[in-house]
């Protein structure tokens, strides 16, 4: 490896990182918070996220036991379908979806398939990791792949690598179709418009490399009776997969969505992540700790990724409004040591004992960027009442769950200033998203992102008070200084 510019300084460090940037970094977002002179709509850090060697270890073996989880809940429900598991299971994860939504799903021909890309969305608490979201359609790809080639130039060692992010996906791709050159039709919808550009980053990316993967609008498909193509340097190519970066519950406003599904049905096109809109549900992490399935998870779940996963996914409830018989309650939920018989006693909560989160499940523009998260003990008690009867309104449409809520621990890190011209840190805390990629049915660490946040904010996602970096592992940060000092 070369040696890194030794001679940089902080807030050189940061400068040459935001000059190599594209104006946006690759997303668009609300810019009229930052500040102009600053190419990335986020705080820019002179070094990654560091983590230890122990939470790096621990991240490794998250990915196989998050890929054993996917194909665990695929199977729960479809035995739930054909009676051999509780019919509550499906009819839980059915709910408020079309016909034709659910009817692909079951499909035997996609049956097996799983999502090729795994990202959670894990706070960093004192007690470890908590798993907050589990995304099978996940932005970020892009922009966390461009600013890691930026922190690489640097002479920082990173997890995944200066270009895993871009070149192992398709990669994963081409192993599902078991060809050496698939073409690969990266389609994002209108829905989808704010992650175009990244998108439209890493296909050029790949592109570059000779491998053929294009970005495109789902309008941009033409087809015949033998299959899709795609329009190219004034001639047409066949494509082998499309990776679809929209979202089901925005399905019918998908311009060529009838011929896309017509030939994966016909199997001459692969469509992934698969069309299972079940699979996309936050609801998984309550049914992970519903008693009734714990001897589903034992016997289909590895005893280690089970531990694992028990460690990590908080305490989860459907919000379902259907009576309890008298001598029920709603298991594990006692909010100030009380048994609950149904959810009323949520709305009259102590701000203390409001320690929740309330969220749409899925299949729902609502469900989309943490659009419709409320944290209970940051509003006051009438609209925290107004959100529980919302979301207890709403099960037949769009459920709701409830979590509990995880501080993240506070961790200092330094960003340039931009507005002052110097250095500057924040106490923040730090939400990880580790992007694992699916390669013949072993998941891979391609790359991860951390985002630290303001410590006032309860809701952690990417925002333009937020630093915004790749992470590494602790014990190459004593190497990157050795370096660096001699």
């Amino acid at each position: 490896m070369t040696s890194p510019a030794t001679a940089l300084d902080a807030r050189q460090t940061c400068l040459q990182i935001n000059s190599r940037s594209p104006v946006g970094g690759l997303f668009q977002g609300d810019r009229t918070q930052v500040h102009p002179d600053s190419h990335l709509p986020w705080r820019i850090s002179p070094e990654p996220f560091w983590l230890t060697p122990q939470q790096a270890a621990y991240l490794e073996r998250l990915g196989p036991a998050l890929n054993e989880f996917h194909r665990a809940i695929n199977l729960l429900y479809h035995q739930s379908t054909r009676g051999l598991q509780p019919a509550w299971v499906h009819e839980y994860l059915d709910q408020g979806k079309p016909g034709e939504i659910i009817e692909l799903g079951r499909m035997n021909r996609f049956r097996s398939r799983l999502p090729l890309v795994i990202r959670p969305d894990l706070l960093v608490t004192e007690q470890g990791f908590c798993l907050v979201e589990l995304d099978a359609i996940p932005g970020g790809m892009g922009f966390t792949a461009q600013v890691s080639e930026r922190y690489a130039e640097l002479g920082y060692s990173l997890i995944g690598g200066a270009h895993g992010l871009a070149d192992e996906l398709y990669s994963a791709i081409a192993a599902t179709v078991q060809m050496d050159r698939p073409t690969v039709a990266l389609l994002v919808s209108d829905e989808s418009e704010s992650y175009r550009e990244e998108m439209t980053w890493l296909s050029q990316r790949l592109l570059d490399l000779g491998l053929p993967m294009y970005c495109r609008h789902p309008r941009d498909v033409h087809f015949d009776q033998e299959g899709l193509y795609l329009c190219h340097d004034g001639g047409t190519e066949r494509i082998d997969v499309v990776y679809r970066f929209f979202e089901l519950f925005d399905f019918k406003n998908i311009p060529k969505a009838e011929p896309i599904i017509y030939f994966a049905k016909k199997n001459q096109v692969r469509i992934t992540p698969p069309l299972k809109a079940y699979l996309e549900e936050k609801l998984w992490l309550g049914l992970f700790h519903h008693p009734l399935l714990q001897e589903f998870w034992t016997k289909e779940l590895d005893s280690e990724h089970l531990s694992l996963l028990q460690e990590v996914i908080p305490r989860t409830w459907i919000m379902d409004p259907r009576p309890l018989p008298p001598h029920a309650v709603i298991p594990g939920l006692h909010p100030g040591g009380r048994a609950m018989g149904n959810w009323e006693p949520l709305k009259h909560l102590t701000k203390k004992q409001r320690e929740y989160v309330l969220k749409p499940s899925g299949f729902s523009h609502l469900a989309y960027e943490s659009r419709g998260v409320s944290v209970g003990h940051d509003l006051p008690e009438d609209e925290w009442t107004a959100r529980i009867q919302q979301a207890l309104d709403s099960f037949h449409d769009v459920p709701y769950v409830l979590q509990e809520f995880h501080k993240a621990r506070r961790t200092t890190m330094s960003y340039y200033d931009f507005g002052e011209d110097a250095m500057a840190s924040m106490n923040g805390r730090t939400l990880l998203r580790p992007y694992y990629y699916v390669h013949a049915g072993t998941p891979r660490l391609a790359g991860m992102q951390a985002v630290v946040c303001p410590p006032d904010k309860k809701v952690l996602h990417g925002m333009a008070d937020a630093i915004l970096a790749p992470c590494a592992i602790a014990e190459e940060q004593d190497r990157f200084d050795r370096e660096r000092s001699g």
